[in-house]
């Protein structure tokens, strides 16, 4: 069956609410839980599920993704029509960029009639999950659904930020509604919504009508929750998939997070050092793939002072150093290394980042390539951070990449 499944993963988007984490790089390459990518997850779903052919559609700032792409995940063999190809704007529609997510894959509708695919699986790139898209399909098949589109239950008062769905006995979609102000709850549980996951299961034949249908819409705005999903709905066999059950492979934790602010994105990362993580990357049958990179191994060593670091709750990656520094509920990446006395807190440090001696960072992002100077100060005083760099609202304090003191 699924040597008839071309996967899309949407990774075009400009991620401006986590900014400036996405000033130079697409959302979906954003780095998470410190070794790995936010795309990361979705194309191990992929691999795990047993899906080998992937295109992404890329569009901004696409260079770090990319060159991630080719440097941990050219595993597949285009000899037996195995591949993940990153897919530019290339205007063949006319002379616009993506406009949409339809739109994103009208533009490459020559893609998909020339791939032999019977169903397109299309996924976002920029969320946190597992998920066996294996029993997404069977369901699609066992259903004869024409759209399959798969959903998770939310508090009603989230909701608004979804689409939210309604659906009969049979999980047949009988109604949506892209992100509306006054969301539907479900009849059994007043407290909660059925949300899509943005996650859909066409078949071609449809898809390719419904594309070319959508673009001659002057009005439309060329998007799935928004214009083609809800004209489906009375016309088309179009049913919902409920994402966490006992299906598949995967152990089901439902976890599922879109990582679009500076805060839900600081709060995911945050979720991986609880004692029992909600998602576990330790999984060894559905482990999370990414670009390993040759690094030693990471240490502790006594600094200057003849103190001896310490690490207390928190993630450390190859080729960290803390020579005489604190480390207190934090993540660090590669190669970060921490001066002595220097302490970091409810923190995460992307690679390469340098902490001065004594330096305190308390609820910080730092990015890439940063050198905190000795004694420097940073999170805990949001008046004060606001006027050198971005303060998220619940007060986490995000210093921008190759950031120079």
């Amino acid at each position: 069956m699924f040597d008839k499944i071309l996967s899309i993963i949407l990774a075009g988007g400009a991620g401006s609410r986590l900014h400036p984490l996405t000033a130079e790089r697409a959302k979906p390459a954003v780095p998470f839980g410190g070794k790995y990518r936010i795309i990361d997850f979705t194309l191990s779903n992929c691999l795990h599920s047993g899906l080998r052919r992937i295109l992404v559609l890329t569009q901004y700032k696409s260079h770090s993704l990319q060159k991630h792409l080719r440097d941990g995940w050219s595993i597949f063999n285009p000899e037996v029509s195995e591949y993940i190809t990153p897919v530019p704007p290339q205007m063949r529609t006319g002379n616009s960029w993506y406009a949409g997510t339809a739109d994103a894959i009208l533009q490459n509708l020559y893609l998909l009639e020339r791939s032999s695919a019977t169903h397109v699986l299309i996924l976002s790139g920029d969320h946190i999950y597992r998920m066996d898209y294996a029993a997404l399909l069977h369901f699609h098949r066992d259903q004869r659904a024409e759209l399959t589109i798969a959903c998770m239950q939310v508090p009603l008062a989230d909701a608004s930020g979804f689409g939210v769905m309604s659906i009969d006995p049979t999980q047949r979609v009988s109604g949506f509604h892209e992100k509306p102000e006054h969301p539907q709850a479900l009849p059994d549980n007043p407290q909660q919504a059925l949300v899509s996951m943005g996650i859909y299961v066409f078949d071609m034949d449809l898809l390719c009508r419904e594309l070319k249908l959508d673009h001659e819409l002057a009005e439309s705005s060329h998007d799935f929750g928004k214009d083609i999903i809800p004209r489906l709905i009375d016309r088309q066999r179009v049913f919902a998939y409920r994402f966490g059950g006992e299906q598949g492979r995967v152990t089901p934790d439902r976890y599922w997070r879109d990582v679009g602010t500076v805060d839900s994105y600081y709060l995911a990362n945050m979720d991986l050092l609880l004692p029992v993580p909600p998602i576990n990357l330790y999984q060894p049958d559905w482990s999370i793939r990414t670009y390993p990179g040759q690094y030693p191994p990471a240490k502790m060593v006594p600094g200057a002072s003849g103190r001896t670091g310490q690490f207390d709750n928190s993630m450390i990656c190859g080729g960290a150093v803390i020579c005489g520094g604190t480390v207190r509920h934090s993540i660090l990446s590669p190669q970060v290394r921490l001066d002595d006395n220097a302490l970091v807190e409810d923190s995460i440090l992307f690679d390469g980042v340098q902490v001065g001696a004594g330096a305190v960072l308390k609820r910080c992002i730092i990015d890439k390539e940063v050198r905190v100077p000795p004694g420097e100060k940073i999170g805990g005083n949001p008046a004060v951070d606001s006027a050198r760099f971005t303060v998220s609202e619940n007060g986490v304090t995000v210093v921008p990449k190759g950031y120079c003191f």
